[in-house]
């Protein structure tokens, strides 16, 4: 149980207010133009591309508390390392492609490279897999959890608390509320992770606690289980976060060094959750819910004021990839999907009400899901799972032509890995819970399949034209 002093609360509900009123305040000069209010003009510097880069990536905090109770630094192999990799080569050999081509979205360019049903089907899975359900049900637990308001409520609060700026100001409000957040997000950690130091000492304390496996980098796990990771970890060059700040970026450097500076950043806000994961474990050994590692902790350890501000802390790292992915699925909807079925003469005011209808449903939708899914774990792998094969393939093809496969069989490359992905989800849920091959993940059938396409692209007798 958490108990809060008034002035956290003070402090927890001050976070809210000055993040509402800097997304309104920087929101209000956004115009209807398209490139305004999705890219914010494409003026986005290397400063503002660092913070809203680096906040957006840690939505799931509570599921990384939850993680290293479980595994220890682990984690940070899983979680972290595998995303530096390929952060890394996704700024030398995506970000100034992306950024030179001069679109909105993925779909842009799929459809550019292979065409209109291409690009649809990516506007479909973009629109599946940067769901904010996930993290609006972290959000709303936390919520619940501090203020002792029944669930349901708080899901509504929170999407309150992140949409409302977001309809008028864009992009703009979503960038200034996402740098204020990195800013709480560390403060939050490295208060925690000292007075932590402070409080029980420092290595010595942990590798007396802590499980032998928690020190390893391998946590006990098998090569199999290591390299499923790295391969969802592939999600980085379909994130359409990463391709919408390399659109909005000022030039084509600041997109390619944005990403590397970010992944000094990650490793240090990496490191901090990790040791806070690792304190929890060691000081908390017989925690009934590990997702809840990070809270109990702080419950333990902190003063009033300072534990206001870890759970400011929480909450800005939650809402930074709310907001942002709320806003992707509205453009996604408004723009990509529903975009695609009028003509092209259609004014460019009208496609930006349709994004905000894009925000509302996409809303609905993330409440639904908030409701019926328990798991945040859940959500985020069955969609990922499922969706990422059916995007990587024409993505890296459609900035690298020499990778493509000819047109006529990306539609079909795309719906193929997905409906695989989905099928194997199935079968192995219900026919092979007590079997080997239930380690092959959804993931993996569905890369398979998509891989198959480039042998039928070699054997096949079709023309390259078709």
């Amino acid at each position: 149980m958490v108990t809060l002093a008034n002035l956290d609360f003070i402090v927890i509900v001050l976070f809210f207010v000055v993040i509402v009123s800097a997304g309104f305040y920087a929101g209000r000069n956004t115009t209807d133009n398209q490139e305004d209010y999705i890219l914010s003009g494409r003026k986005l510097g290397l400063f503002l591309f660092v913070l809203t880069n680096v906040a957006t990536w840690y939505g799931g905090i509570l599921g990384v508390g939850e993680f290293t109770y479980y595994y220890g630094i682990f984690s940070w192999v899983t979680q972290g390392l595998p995303y530096y990799i390929f952060a890394i080569l996704f700024a030398f050999f995506f970000a100034e492609k992306i950024r030179k081509s001069s679109l909105l979205t993925i779909p842009d360019k799929i459809h550019q490279s292979f065409g209109k049903r291409a690009g649809v089907a990516a506007a479909v899975l973009i629109f599946i897999l940067v769901s904010p359900a996930p993290y609006l049900l972290m959000m709303g637990n936390l919520v619940s959890l501090l203020f002792d308001i029944p669930l349901f409520f708080s899901i509504l609060i929170s999407l309150f608390l992140s949409i409302a700026y977001l309809i008028k100001g864009g992009y703009k409000a979503d960038i200034i509320t996402d740098a204020i957040e990195f800013f709480v997000m560390f403060a939050g950690f490295i208060i925690i992770v000292v007075t932590a130091y402070f409080s029980f000492g420092g290595f010595e304390f942990l590798s007396e606690k802590l499980p032998p496996t928690h020190l390893e980098l391998t946590g006990g796990s098998s090569p199999l289980f290591l390299l499923v990771w790295f391969l969802i970890a592939l999600w980085t060059f379909a994130d359409p976060g990463f391709h919408q700040r390399c659109y909005a970026a000022k030039t084509e450097k600041t997109a390619k060094w944005g990403l590397v500076i970010s992944v000094a950043f990650w490793a240090l806000f990496d490191f901090l959750t990790t040791v806070t994961g690792l304190y929890s474990r060691a000081a908390i050994p017989d925690l009934e819910n590990p997702v809840l590692s990070f809270p109990m902790l702080a419950e333990q350890i902190l003063v009033p004021g300072l534990k206001g501000l870890f759970f400011a802390a929480l909450f800005a790292t939650i809402m930074s990839t709310l907001n942002s992915f709320l806003f992707l699925s509205g453009v996604t909807f408004g723009k990509d999907v529903f975009g695609s079925l009028r003509k092209k003469e259609n004014e460019k005011t009208k496609s930006n009400r349709y994004i905000k209808y894009g925000l509302g449903l996409s809303s609905l939708i993330a409440v639904l899901m908030s409701i019926y899914f328990e798991s945040v774990i859940q959500i985020w792998y069955v969609f990922g799972s499922i969706c990422i094969p059916g995007l990587i393939f024409p993505i890296i093809a459609s900035y690298y032509p020499k990778f493509a496969i000819r047109k006529k069989l990306v539609f079909p490359q795309m719906i193929t890995s997905v409906s695989a992905g989905i099928v194997w989800y199935a079968i192995r849920e219900v026919y092979l819970n007590d079997t080997t091959l239930y380690d092959l993940e959804p993931m993996i059938v569905g890369m398979i399949f998509g891989l198959i396409f480039y042998i039928i692209d070699k054997v096949s007798p079709l023309k390259k034209g078709d």
